[in-house]
């Protein structure tokens, strides 16, 4: 990260974390449509199928599941690997210049497998997985052995992450609906909506893009949000276009000129996030959200938990059981916050599910 001796103004962590706040529709429940907001928030981080519902239902007001669902169903947002490597539902639009923003590092990713691609045609294999998976769409495992099959010396885990790598490729519906299953099944997102990719972004436009989602923020912290490297130019060609920052540790920070930054009094109310939001992964520094002493609390070995905000910062997790909703605090909450909680849950639990009856508990605190 940059230091700065500069005499930029400091933001301090709560500035941070209501500016953040604001930008990720969590200090209030936006009027947005749910197209618009996967737009603004550049994607929704999605592993799993339910994530996306449980993002947007904390960030809007009025949402139902079916919305998101039915832009799915109509090929107006797909799943599809682009930052970081991982799965996100995107617009259409978004799909077809984000993932050739981010080709970049897919391409770097494939690296890490060049023992199991040794003596491979990566162009030819590109070809023939397009064919294939346009053909008809195509599990993974069915991709793997149809590659296997022109190069069986190669590590078939690899040919199936050369695949996926080279070709933008989206998980087809029924995958991704709502109260609906289905296996992963995948074809390229230029067959699945029916025009071909646009040409990538500049990294300018989506630095500006980046900083009104996820801003005031470093070149670093959009560089981890991105899983990119060398945007520090793109930054210093719109620094005459941008205020600059710093926050308590001199490291300097970018914003848009007319991005909400609430004074860090504004009250935040709690809200229940899924595994994965991005809110928690899409910093460098990651204190604006999370206090230091619950530093890696809302994860164990690979997998995230579902988080609880509570005064916009991480405060606890929580699980979905069958008749209940349970809340786990990392410390004593009071009893103003309980309510709080217990309010904010049972909304989360009728949006989701539709029911009016429900149960909220709370676990032990997690010392």
């Amino acid at each position: 990260m940059t230091k700065t001796t500069s005499t930029a103004p400091v933001l301090g962590t709560r500035a941070l974390n209501r500016a953040t706040l604001a930008r990720q529709l969590l200090l209030r429940r936006s009027p947005l449509s749910a197209k618009a907001a996967v737009g603004h928030l550049l994607g929704l981080q999605a592993q799993n199928v339910k994530p996306p519902y449980y993002a947007l239902a904390a960030r809007l007001d009025g949402f139902a599941p079916e919305q998101l669902s039915t832009l799915m169903a109509g090929r107006e947002a797909v799943r599809i690997v682009t930052m970081r490597s991982t799965i996100h539902t995107h617009t259409a639009d978004d799909c077809l210049t984000l993932r050739p923003l981010v080709q970049p590092a897919r391409d770097r990713e494939l690296t890490t497998f060049r023992k199991g691609l040794a003596g491979v045609d990566l162009d030819r294999l590109a070809a023939l997985a397009r064919d294939l998976v346009e053909a008809e769409p195509r599990t993974m495992k069915q991709l793997r052995e149809a590659l296997l099959a022109e190069w069986p010396d190669a590590d078939p885990q690899a040919l199936a992450v050369a695949a996926r790598c080279k070709l933008p490729l989206v998980q087809v519906t029924p995958r991704g609906l709502w109260g609906r299953s289905g296996q992963v099944t995948l074809t390229t997102a230029e067959h699945w909506l029916g025009r071909p990719a646009e040409p990538a972004p500049t990294p300018d436009a989506t630095v500006l893009r980046y900083l009104a989602a996820f801003g005031p923020a470093s070149v670093r912290d959009m560089q981890t949000w991105a899983g990119l490297t060398r945007l520090r130019e793109a930054f210093e060609r719109l620094r005459p276009r941008l205020l600059t920052f710093r926050d308590e540790n001199g490291v300097e920070l970018f914003d848009l000129p007319d991005a909400p930054r609430p004074d860090p009094g504004t009250p935040a109310p709690p809200r229940f996030l899924p595994e994965f939001d991005n809110l928690l992964l899409s910093h460098a520094d990651r204190t604006r959200v999370v206090p230091a002493d619950h530093r890696g609390r809302s994860w164990q070995g690979n997998q995230a938990y579902r988080t609880l905000l509570v005064d916009g910062f991480l405060a606890g997790v929580w699980k979905p059981e069958r008749d209940a909703l349970v809340v786990e605090p990392f410390g004593t909450l009071t009893k103003a916050q309980r309510e709080e909680v217990t309010a904010e849950g049972a909304r989360l639990w009728k949006t989701m599910h539709g029911e009016s009856s429900y149960d909220i508990r709370f676990g032990s605190v997690i010392p």
